[in-house]
């Protein structure tokens, strides 16, 4: 990436590559998991192909990480989260997105709930007066087209603590970005979660949710004829300036992260999706 990244963002990049973040993938809930299972493809070969073969959106929707740190995955109705019990917030959360989807009638609905499905997922109480919003990975808006995605979409599985100047600008900027770009696209693929350091020691709540460092958000449209993919990494604090400066490779980011994203596909696709990140192409209408 020709860019230079933010001088915050590159000392951030300097420790996580040198120390890694670490996790494990321990288990499976398959409950409300068939919205995660639907065969894509389905476009005109004029128009799209699903790289070399069709793929179920299974096949993007998982991430391999280093051992020895808590991953409980469970599928919710459009999304999965792989949840790190000691932080109390996910490692990562995965959902396709269709340009369908982008343009549901179901409301927000803000009933933040605890599931006690999930090993350390806290409650409500420890987001309350914490000067951290419930910063959702997988938006509220993403989840319009079912009222069960919509709430499921608000347990705190899916929330990290994040800045409000953050959540309400860069962030929601990016978001708002995705589903134009879904539209585009017919569908892409998103990857989001927090970033932590050694030195990310700052908790709230009773139950000491772990405030991170940062946030990053993968994008991928997997099934055009030139597939393409990027990251994106924001401080957890007011984010100035354009979204270009905070673009990197998929390949960057899993240096920042020690995750390997899209790790079910063969290395040939994985490269095709992770090696460049051109913000051009994606801002492109």
């Amino acid at each position: 990436m020709k860019k230079k990244l933010p001088i915050l963002l590159l000392i951030l990049s300097l420790i996580l590559v040198a120390i890694g973040i670490y996790g494990v993938v321990k288990s499976r809930n398959d409950k409300e998991s068939s919205r995660m299972h639907t065969t894509l493809g389905g476009y005109s070969d004029t128009d799209h192909h699903p790289m070399d073969v069709k793929k179920s959106a299974d096949d993007y929707l998982y991430v391999s990480m280093p051992e020895k740190t808590p991953g409980y995955i469970k599928d919710y109705t459009g999304f999965r989260v792989s949840f790190n019990q000691d932080n109390h917030t996910p490692n990562w959360v995965a959902w396709e997105l269709l340009g369908s989807e982008t343009e549901g009638g179901v409301a927000r609905n803000n009933k933040f709930w605890q599931d006690t499905e999930v090993p350390g997922c806290p409650t409500t109480r420890d987001y309350s007066n914490s000067g951290y919003d419930r910063g959702h990975l997988c938006p509220s808006a993403d989840q319009k087209w079912s009222d069960q995605s919509m709430i499921d979409c608000f347990s705190l599985s899916n929330i990290a603590p994040q800045d409000h100047n953050l959540n309400t600008g860069a962030w929601k900027t990016l978001e708002n970005k995705e589903r134009q770009w879904a539209k585009r696209d017919s569908a892409i693929i998103i990857i989001a979660g927090p970033i932590y350091t050694p030195n990310d020691k700052k908790t709230i709540g009773q139950a000491n949710v772990r405030v991170p460092s940062a946030f990053f958000k993968i994008l991928a449209a997997p099934y055009l004829k030139n597939p393409r993919g990027i990251a994106f990494v924001y401080p957890n604090m007011t984010a100035p300036g354009n979204m270009q400066q905070y673009a990197m490779s998929i390949r960057e980011l899993e240096k920042l992260t020690g995750f390997n994203f899209f790790s079910r596909l063969p290395e040939k696709e994985q490269d095709i999706l992770e090696m460049t990140a051109s913000f051009n192409d994606w801002n492109k209408r």
